[in-house]
């Protein structure tokens, strides 16, 4: 019922641009942090005035949860009536939906931060953030070839097959994320690593970063001297990932860094030429996990009338 497509990426287009031109309440995330078994539960949340609904998002991260066999993403969204606070549906999607409005997200900062040629794609790491990720790029941008890297060897190698059955495209495991990111006309960074995966000397004119993993004060996949290579900076909150994302280990840079609202709203550019480095840092927000709360129930009521009109014929 649900799915990336296009239709999400322009949701998702639509929940940054109202995050500088609506009248919102977003407050900070909260975070419980499970130590000992490397694990991590956001609680995500906004109302955008005049809306009629809004949605509470509970995400966890166990990053162990691999070597048993789960998946390291869960959740739920609760989308909750504006007017009277009754909860409208619980959407217990085990964390699928926050991919999706994830990966969408991606799909937004390639659109408007990546070159409009861009054909090359470089993926840091092999999830299923990872994935989604490659699939988002592929509705903004002509990808004809993809290199990946993981630290995993076996993963990388069964992301390859699995990716290329998907998606009809070559891609090539690399050995470093050097190489990936000496190929590539955009990379994705999708880890949840706790030090730098690119560095400055690595990136040259004309190529795009979107870095997703950092959302929390002990991640980071960009050293600064990436950081301070880039022509333009965007984020999705700048306060936001001033404390948990990339701008956090950039302080220099934060002045100069703008929001993805203001540029899917046309207040400002992004790219304006094709030599350009550009970075976006995605650190999630509510407003996107209210704005797919919405557009599922939305649709989920629209299937019921389908079914209603069914039975009646």
């Amino acid at each position: 019922m649900i799915r990336l497509d296009t239709e999400l990426v322009g949701k998702m287009e639509e929940a940054f641009t109202s995050l500088v031109e609506k009248e919102m309440t977003m407050p900070p995330i909260m975070r419980v942090d499970v130590p000992d078994h490397n694990g991590e539960v956001d609680i995500k949340s906004a109302y955008i005035k005049g809306e009629d609904s809004f949605a509470v998002k509970l995400s966890s991260g166990f990053f162990n949860n691999p070597a048993i066999g789960l998946p390291s993403a869960n959740g739920l969204m609760i989308l909750i009536n504006s007017r009277t606070g009754e909860p409208l549906a619980v959407l217990a999607d085990e964390g699928r939906l926050t991919d999706l409005r994830t990966a969408a997200a991606g799909a937004v900062a390639a659109k408007y931060g990546s070159r409009d040629n861009s054909r090359i794609a470089g993926i840091l790491g092999t999830g299923s953030q990872a994935r989604l990720q490659l699939q988002a790029l592929m509705l903004v941008r002509p990808i004809e070839q993809v290199f990946v890297y993981g630290r995993n060897d076996e993963k990388a190698f069964n992301f390859k097959q699995e990716m290329e059955q998907k998606t009809g495209l070559h891609l090539t495991v690399c050995d470093s994320v050097e190489q990936v990111v000496g190929k590539s006309d955009l990379v994705v960074t999708t880890t949840p690593s706790k030090e730098p995966l690119i560095y400055g000397d690595w990136v040259r004119p004309g190529l795009h970063i979107t870095a997703m993993g950092s959302d929390a004060e002990h991640k980071q996949e960009l050293d600064a001297t990436a950081m301070g290579k880039a022509d333009v900076i965007v984020c999705d909150v700048k306060d936001q990932s001033a404390r948990l994302g990339e701008l956090r280990s950039s302080p220099e840079q934060q002045e100069r860094a703008i929001e993805l609202g203001e540029v899917t709203s046309g207040k400002h550019s992004f790219r304006q030429s094709d030599e350009e480095i550009t970075i976006c840092d995605l650190t999630g927000t509510g407003v996107q996990d209210t704005a797919i709360a919405r557009h599922v129930y939305h649709r989920l009521l629209a299937w019921e009338g389908v079914k209603d009109e069914r039975r009646e014929v």
